[in-house]
């Protein structure tokens, strides 16, 4: 009989932001989801929306995935399916497949909120990327927040084309370093002894386990949307992609 393995989920979208498919085993089904023993879905978190696709059976039935969310352990994964599809059983063998034309979207987004976020140089309070645009929310004073400036100047950025890398450090070296954390309103997640930085040289370095593009050159352009007040001390920069 098929046991529950003692491990958490393989996160396949760490080490391979690009993956469409690939091959898992049921864990676990319940109320709350459906948990695979490795998943190249992203759940929601650091304002990345969850990823959204299907789960394939052997017989051919397909599984839709509606959201993805993080389970009760830092490396578990909740598969949330629709709410009439056909309820797997721990065991079995999947195909997973993710939406990858939003999959992307959210990448390039992600990304260039990097790059925005050494333009507008203020602590970040929050942000959110979903399919069609992004933003985040600076603590700075309205009147230093020009829309054509920014556009402009994220723009120039992005068009040097560099590669981003994906970095680890250990939780001792994040602490001994704080100006790596720009994100006021979320902390890097910590538990396994190591945080997951994303570099872009010459331009950005901060703890981020979110997905992005290998070269910022595939964002191609962003469009400054909208800037407004959100509070005392939120100013919105919202983006969406140029095309």
């Amino acid at each position: 009989m098929w046991r529950r393995p003692n491990v958490s989920t393989e996160l396949l979208f760490r080490e391979d932001a690009y993956l469409k498919q690939a091959a898992a085993r049921v864990t676990a089904v319940s109320e709350r989801g459906i948990e695979l023993d490795r998943s190249i879905f992203y759940p929601l978190g650091g304002g990345q929306a969850g990823d959204t696709g299907a789960l394939l059976r052997e017989n051919g039935e397909r599984i839709p995935i509606v959201d993805t969310r993080k389970g009760e352990t830092i490396d578990s994964v909740l598969h949330i399916s629709a709410a009439d599809a056909v309820r797997l059983e721990p065991g079995e063998s999947v195909t997973l497949e993710i939406d990858w034309v939003r999959r992307y979207s959210l990448m390039r987004l992600h990304t260039a909120l990097h790059v925005m976020s050494c333009v507008v140089l203020a602590p970040v309070t929050g942000g959110n990327i979903a399919p069609d645009k992004a933003r985040l929310d600076f603590d700075i004073d309205m009147s230093l927040l020009d829309a054509n400036r920014i556009e402009q100047e994220t723009n120039a950025l992005l068009a040097r084309g560099v590669e981003t890398q994906t970095v680890w450090i250990t939780d001792e070296e994040l602490d001994s370093r704080p100006e790596l954390v720009k994100t006021m309103s979320v902390q890097p997640p910590r538990g396994t002894g190591r945080v997951r930085l994303l570099r872009i040289p010459d331009i950005d370095l901060q703890p981020c386990g979110g997905t992005h593009v290998k070269n910022i050159a595939e964002i191609g352009g962003i469009r400054v949307i909208k800037i407004r007040s959100e509070g005392r001390r939120n100013r919105r920069v919202e983006i969406a992609l140029a095309g």
